[in-house]
């Protein structure tokens, strides 16, 4: 594997290591608290079962195809629109309203958690569309194709 590639490997990993495996294993492992969490937005427990399944199926599966680079821009983007939905979801810095108080607020700590979440969205598009957009067309003629990016790496030697 040339140092490109192993480069490239190791970037795609960390984007996704929160997801895969820490914050999968913490719902399989932590199963009734994680619906708890979820219970908080979708109150029958049916539901935040299934939102909840829906949530470890996303991180597990989308995060190997950013790792492999099967239909990796397509995976990314999920990952992405997760983030945001997790984000708008679980940290409603709006809801405690001790936004503006002097000294320590939950508000804010929420807020902060609210733009990394956006934040690392935010890093997954640049799979999607590339660091300068040219990825964006063939993303929409081909939204399911595989970039292959250690392949590419690998022609470049």
């Amino acid at each position: 594997m040339s140092t490109a590639a192993a480069v490239t490997l190791a970037v795609r990993y960390l984007l996704v290591m929160l997801f895969l495996p820490f914050s999968a294993l913490d719902k399989i492992l932590g199963f009734e608290a994680a619906v708890g969490q979820a219970r908080e937005v979708f109150k029958p427990r049916a539901l935040a079962i299934l939102v909840l399944m829906c949530g470890l199926a996303i991180e597990v599966i989308a995060s190997l195809g950013v790792v492999t680079g099967v239909a990796d821009r397509m995976a990314a983007l999920v990952l992405a629109a997760y983030c945001a939905a997790t984000a708008v979801l679980y940290k409603r810095f709006w809801q405690p309203g001790d936004f503006w108080a002097t000294g320590d607020s939950k508000g804010r700590a929420l807020f902060w958690d609210f733009l990394k979440n956006f934040s690392l969205g935010a890093g997954f598009l640049l799979i999607v569309v590339g660091t300068n957009g040219s990825g964006l067309a063939p993303f929409l003629a081909h939204p399911l194709a595989s970039s292959h990016p250690y392949a590419a790496l690998a022609r470049l030697r």
